[in-house]
């Protein structure tokens, strides 16, 4: 072979390590946004899941508070309700008494 084609091959060789090692490091540096804004996502993505999992802890908190309130409150109206019914048995015996004692007359 002659020398003048060693070199031309040398350096066709040379050229594609080269563009190799090129293609390499875009390589690699696409990897690296794509892995630098998969993590953002993510953060992104835990944010709104604390977030979220806050308003949820809050809701259930005003759930519990809403509750009590409507057991005191059913508690009250079952008083209420007893105190009208005894109430009721109460006139309904005064006003047998009242009956009895007309008829007495």
């Amino acid at each position: 072979m002659s020398t003048v084609l060693i070199v031309v091959i040398v350096i066709v060789v040379l050229a594609l390590a080269a563009a190799a090692v090129a293609i390499g490091r875009r390589a690699a540096a696409r990897r690296r946004l794509e892995k630098q804004r998969l993590a953002e996502r993510a953060g992104a993505h835990r944010d709104e899941a604390e977030a979220r999992a806050a308003k949820a802890s809050e809701l259930s908190e005003e759930e519990r508070e809403k509750r009590a309130v409507a057991e005191r409150a059913a508690a009250e109206a079952d008083q209420a309700a007893a105190r009208v019914e005894r109430e009721r048995e109460r006139a309904r015996q005064h006003g047998s008494k009242a009956d009895e004692i007309e008829e007495e007359l």
